[in-house]
């Protein structure tokens, strides 16, 4: 079982989303506050800290320093767990995967990696989520 190491919103997309304590899922919208929110396929980002074992050398420290970018960031779950379908329940939430990365890569700060290992979901079932909840990969027929 893995845990929320860091929560992320911002009101305007294309910028740094700022740290917060808990955030509040909102079932077919995403996270409340976020600018990623709506009616779409990327409502929610997910990015593991154990995705950074895949950063260059050469850019890891400008990784690291770079500002959030992904709305949730979690620990202790493998990325070979998050598939494209899979359900992650995170705190109260529950999040379906439904891309891996995104069109285009990115080549600079933090969306290097996102652009490349982050997932993006809906919320398929909406609630609190704070930062040290616990996160697992749960069956259909757990969610049922």
């Amino acid at each position: 079982m893995g845990k929320v190491v860091s929560l992320n919103i911002s009101d305007k997309r294309g910028t740094e989303k700022k740290q917060v304590v808990s955030v509040n899922a909102i079932e077919g919208f995403g996270i409340e506050g976020d600018a990623h929110a709506g009616d779409w396929d990327k409502q929610v980002s997910l990015l593991s800290i154990e995705a950074l074992d895949k950063v260059p050398i050469d850019k890891i420290e400008e990784v690291e320093k770079g500002g959030f970018t992904e709305n949730i960031t979690v620990s202790g779950i493998s990325l070979h767990e998050q598939n494209v379908g899979s359900l992650v329940r995170i705190g109260e939430a529950i999040i379906k995967i439904l891309h891996i990365g995104k069109e285009e890569y990115k080549e600079y700060g933090r969306p290097y990696i996102v652009s490349r290992e982050g997932r993006f979901g809906i919320v398929i079932k909406g609630g609190k989520i704070n930062i040290g909840d616990s996160v697992e990969i749960i069956s259909e027929d757990t969610f049922l």
